[in-house]
């Protein structure tokens, strides 16, 4: 039985009464937002201000937050702005198979945790992800990445992002986990069908599901099993193994595609801009350059859905209702020209962005620590190995797999000297 269902509200009765009508809606076409997100946002921004109204999959009615302030403001406050989903009002409008379902329906994890609840799941996942050793998360990491370039290394050209960026995170997480590496690839496959938003993105997480289930039963039966599965179900939380195996899920959901893209963008710019040219053979500095830009310019997860407004009020100049869905706009709110009125001037040693979201419900601090340890790692051992790597097709010829969702570049065809074993 899927774990994913339509929620019961927290109070009241299931109603459209926030913004059925929508009135000048736009619809999140995924070919805008491949030719040009940017553009997107502004006009958005223009004729909407802030916050704009939207039509998700289905037309389902919800807001894009876009302005930076406007962003502060929601995931500053988790009372008024609130993470539980079953205060949405249009539950009685979302068909069981909605591909958003996996993000929505309503779980017993960490994410849809609000007020203590939340502080106590928090503290769970926290203090896990803490607990892992950064010294031996590098070396696992170099690890996985001298094996996969080992891979194509002696054949002078790869695709690095289906050789090499797509499979880094996963095999390392699902390592955390202490999982074998034939899971670790189902399970990469899955959260790709899982993020992508399609109609077997439903059926894609009752697989990943399962196998955390299997995963507690045998942590269970092994008390001491390493890992952060182990960490979880030992700490004083005593969470239950269907809260441990709901934020399992999500920690695999963020790792992965968003460390890919991160470690795939990243890479993308590096071998496009003429800026990081000279330092591409073991350029440290430039690497962290070229991945806070990334979180900057084209950040891994553009928006994020969602937080419903516990009260009416008032949001960007929009009439928000209760039950209404907001959508956070994390890649609109970095390039708001009220904070940033030339987007594209050098954001060196800026981390102000949004990328990580803000506020008690934002991207854990170990988890971004943990983040960037492999995305750092996988770009230096690549470089490392391959120093004179350079694209193979013109800078033009590169898509981008873009949604409201995820943006990330489809494929990086190289080239190098091919190396010896």
């Amino acid at each position: 039985m899927t774990n994913v269902h339509h929620p019961s509200p927290v109070d009241g009765p299931s109603s459209l009464t926030g913004c059925p009508a929508h009135p000048g809606a736009v619809r999140m076409h995924t070919e805008e937002l491949q030719a040009d997100p940017a553009e997107l946002y502004r006009r958005l921004r223009r004729d909407h201000g802030a916050v704009a109204p939207i039509l998700l999959d289905g037309d389902i009615p919800a807001w894009l937050v876009l302005g930076y302030r406007e962003l502060h403001r929601v995931t500053s406050d988790p009372t008024l702005f609130a993470r539980d989903s079953r205060r949405w009002h249009a539950w009685e409008h979302i068909p069981a198979d909605w591909p958003l379902m996996p993000f929505v329906g309503y779980r017993p994890t960490m994410l849809f945790a609000e007020g203590a609840e939340h502080v106590r799941r928090a503290e769970a996942m926290f203090d896990a992800l803490a607990s892992v050793d950064q010294f031996e998360l590098r070396a696992e990491s170099e690890r996985v990445a001298d094996e996969l370039i080992d891979t194509f290394a002696g054949s002078g050209r790869a695709e690095l992002v289906a050789d090499y960026a797509s499979q880094v995170p996963i095999r390392v997480v699902t390592r955390l986990f202490g999982l074998a590496p034939d899971t670790a690839v189902a399970i990469q496959r899955d959260t790709v069908e899982m993020v992508s938003a399609n109609e077997g993105s439903v059926a894609a997480y009752q697989r990943v599901h399962n196998r955390m289930v299997t995963l507690m039963a045998e942590v269970r039966s092994n008390p001491g099993m390493p890992g952060i599965p182990a960490q979880m179900a030992a700490h004083r939380a005593a969470l239950t193994d269907e809260e441990i195996v709901n934020d399992l899920i999500g920690t695999v959901y963020a790792s992965h595609q968003s460390t890919t893209d991160w470690i795939g963008n990243a890479l993308g710019l590096m071998l496009t801009d003429e800026r990081f040219a000279i330092t591409m053979a073991g350029g440290r500095r430039s690497i962290g350059q070229a991945l806070n830009e990334v979180l900057w310019e084209n950040t891994p997860v553009p928006a994020f859905i969602g937080r419903w407004a516990a009260e009416d009020t008032t949001l960007g100049g929009q009439r928000i209702k209760k039950g209404d869905c907001l959508v956070l706009g994390l890649a609109a709110a970095n390039a708001d020209p009220s904070v940033r009125p030339d987007f594209r001037a050098d954001a060196t040693g800026n981390q102000a962005h949004m990328s990580f979201s803000h506020g008690e419900h934002s991207c854990p601090v170990p988890a971004r620590e943990l983040a960037e340890v492999i995305a750092m790692t996988a770009i230096e051992v690549l470089l490392d190995r391959l120093p004179d790597v350079v694209l193979a097709v013109s800078p033009e010829e590169l898509v981008w797999r873009s949604s409201i969702w995820l943006r990330g570049i489809a494929a990086l065809p190289v080239e190098y000297t091919p190396a010896l074993g």
